[in-house]
């Protein structure tokens, strides 16, 4: 089968490689979509811990049961169609138990601790239809929107725990994909959304997101225009959705009294102790959450909602490429010139 195969970082190619065989218990998928994420991008070009080299990624995945194992005990049958989030829970922890699946202390993932979904087929193991996010795709839903319900998961987790409402305005420090949806989703919310950023392609790229605000970053009198529009309160919600420490310490800053931060972005290595003022903190009577992963809850509802079409993935989605083209959507994707790359397999 062709298959991305990541050789060392930053060197992959597209090769011809052996396909995998069905898991005994799981299910062998033939890949339709694959979605291309800001993480995919991170380990294309630094590698990552837990993925052994010579590696297929890919995380983002739709596509058709092709075989069932021998010992399958599940409800799927060759021929449905399937979305496929990365998680795999263990079921057992104390998270796992209360429903927090997002915090399991075992959690592995697809395309890391198992081959990913840029090539023909992928394996899904007993353990993800088991305890996973693995998903029917809702009857008549385009197979690319389906690819790319993942990265929403992880942004309604971080919503539904700042409790955003009518009421709040929301400030998205991050124009990317990530902030695109969750522009989207505070506004399916009812609130007030602006969004920010350094890099005006972006900003660009956004606007069919309709925010109720976009600012340049880099403008010396952005603090003057946010502090304007929020009546000289601050926003009473700020997502730091970008790998920025600096962003995290504007947050502080900026927040209104009483309102609710969440660093969404992670920081790279080296860069994730910033000089925050933690008086801000504590005068300000802020809360300040950090927030990833999601639970199989928001990975379904994540579908639910681009189905509807109250999550526009049509518009979140700029580009789909043939496989062939990976390298090209790399670089749209590394250059901020696209979205959400999705490649066809």
């Amino acid at each position: 089968m062709k298959a991305i195969v990541l050789e060392a970082p930053g060197k992959f190619s597209l090769r011809t490689v052996e396909t995998p065989k069905c898991p005994d218990g799981g299910i062998l998928l033939e890949v339709k979509y694959c979605g291309l994420c800001g993480s995919d991008l991170r380990t294309l070009r630094s590698g990552h811990r837990n993925v052994v080299l010579p590696a297929v990624l890919g995380h983002e995945v739709s596509g058709f049961v092709a075989q069932v194992g021998k010992n399958y005990a599940g409800r799927f049958k060759v021929g449905d169609a399937l979305a496929v989030a990365p998680n795999v829970y263990c079921g057992e922890c104390e998270f796992c138990i209360g429903g927090k699946h997002e915090y399991c202390v075992n959690m592995r993932e697809l395309a890391q601790h198992w081959p990913g979904g840029f090539a023909q087929f992928i394996t899904i193991p007993e353990e993800a239809l088991r305890c996973g996010t693995i998903a029917a795709v809702p009857e008549n839903m385009n197979m690319a929107h389906a690819a790319i319900a993942e990265p929403p998961s992880s942004c309604l987790n971080a919503q539904e725990k700042l409790g955003i409402s009518l009421a709040d305005t929301v400030l998205i420090l991050g124009a990317g994909p990530i902030g695109c949806i969750h522009i989207a989703l505070a506004k399916a919310r009812g609130a007030t959304v602006l969004v920010a950023d350094i890099n005006l392609e972006r900003l660009a790229l956004c606007e069919s997101f309709m925010p109720d605000y976009a600012f340049d970053m880099t403008s010396g009198d952005f603090v003057e225009q946010v502090y304007k529009v929020t009546e000289e309160n601050g926003p009473a919600v700020i997502i730091t959705a970008n790998p920025s420490p600096d962003s995290q310490v504007m947050a502080i800053e900026l927040a209104k009294k009483g309102g609710r931060v969440a660093f969404f972005g992670g920081l790279p290595h080296g860069q994730s102790e910033p000089q925050l003022d933690t008086n801000l903190i504590h005068y300000k009577g802020l809360c300040v959450i950090g927030t990833t992963g999601f639970a199989p809850r928001h990975h379904l509802l994540s579908l639910k909602l681009i189905h509807s079409g109250k999550l526009p993935a049509g518009k979140l989605i700029t580009h789909i490429m043939p496989i062939e083209d990976f390298k090209v959507g790399y670089e749209y994707a590394t250059q901020g010139k696209a979205l959400k790359v999705v490649f066809s397999i």
